[in-house]
């Protein structure tokens, strides 16, 4: 048996349950289980494309009460700004242009930095748009008690940081979000929504939610609907709530039916569809910036993503995979744009997106 954290003992392990039996590791080690780990090949690296994720965070602190993420991965643990500088020129020398920062609670990164100092998410940001190469940056999964100034700033002051923020809030119900262990409440996450805005104007969200959480009633799924409606979101996530064992809510008795979690499922997920939709119909007749990525399936065209992540499809040669080009947006067929390249056609670093934020 081991964690996650002490996978890369799994040779040692192996061995010792070879001679005795059985192992057993289920600590969380200090140690950067990283630098243990074999580096990709350069050839590995390039056939994965483009496009590249780096974990800088591991762990949470938070104990939400419906997430066993405390228990199975530990507390928070960042890695050192070097080596995570030390990935990212590798991966940039091999060809990556996107780079997407993950962690479980990635916004509460806080590795040494070389100057020996603690570095926040947003100054790690920062260093990392300085790496030849890098052309796009995005993070993901964040808290919002974590969201702090640097992070801000970064969304204002760097072009490579794209305007596309995953921030989870599970609901808009100030009683729910107390009994799950959020730390915040409605009001407070729709003030940090207000600082991103105020920050960079084009700006727009995904989320998680969930419904049917112990306890939550009409009126409770009415205001997470209304949170939405006054948010609007780009994209969002939404599921029925399901026990975690040894987790709190697991032990709450106060259960939400299965009919009235799918009623209420269906409710949110035609909300956030809605707003999906006008979302992506904004940008038709708009020219976006597009991050070349691979062949798509129909021959002749090359599929790209925009800053939003929206797929985005043109008729060209695959030479212009790697390179970020303007596309005018002529159509939209369900999630994916269909359109033209502008010309001339010229690789640019990446700029700000006409697509307004969802209603």
């Amino acid at each position: 048996m081991v964690g996650p954290q002490s996978y890369h003992h799994l040779p040692e392990l192996l061995k010792r349950a070879g001679n005795e039996g059985r192992a057993i590791e289920t600590e969380f080690p200090a140690a950067d289980k990283f630098g243990f780990l074999a580096q990709p090949k350069p050839d590995a690296i390039r056939a994965r494309g483009i496009s590249a994720f780096v974990t800088v965070q591991e762990g949470c602190d938070k104990f939400c009460t419906f997430c066993v993420v405390p228990y199975t991965r530990g507390a928070e643990v960042s890695r050192p700004v070097a080596r995570i500088v030390d990935d990212v020129k590798r991966l940039a020398d091999n060809g990556v242009r996107e780079l997407t920062l993950i962690g479980q609670n990635v916004n509460a990164y806080h590795g040494d930095g070389p100057d020996g100092k603690s570095w926040p998410l947003g100054r790690l940001l920062e260093h990392l748009a300085g790496i030849p190469g890098i052309a796009r940056l995005r993070y993901s999964t964040s808290h919002p008690r974590d969201v702090d100034d640097s992070l801000i700033a970064a969304h204002r002051d760097l072009a490579a940081l794209m305007p596309f923020v995953h921030l989870p809030v599970q609901s808009g119900s100030d009683r729910i979000l107390a009994a799950m262990n959020r730390k915040h409440t409605a009001d407070d996450y729709r003030r940090v929504i207000d600082r991103f805005r105020a920050a960079r104007q084009d700006i727009a969200f995904s989320s998680d939610f969930i419904v049917g959480f112990p306890g939550e009633s009409e009126q409770d799924f009415l205001a997470t609907l209304a949170l939405v409606t006054q948010i609007g979101y780009a994209a969002a996530y939404s599921f029925k709530y399901s026990a975690r064992p040894g987790t709190p809510a697991a032990d709450m008795q106060e259960t939400v039916s299965p009919a009235e979690m799918d009623q209420r499922l269906e409710r949110l997920q035609e909300l956030i569809d809605s707003q999906q939709s006008a979302f992506n119909k904004a940008a038709i007749g708009s020219t976006v910036d597009v991050l070349f990525e691979r062949p798509a399936r129909k021959d002749g065209q090359i599929v790209g993503r925009t800053a939003f992540l929206q797929p985005a499809h043109v008729m060209a040669s695959p030479d212009i995979i790697g390179q970020i080009l303007p596309v005018r947006i002529d159509s939209l067929e369900r999630y994916s744009f269909l359109g033209e390249l502008v010309t001339p056609r010229v690789a640019r670093e990446p700029a700000l997106s006409p697509i307004a934020t969802g209603a």
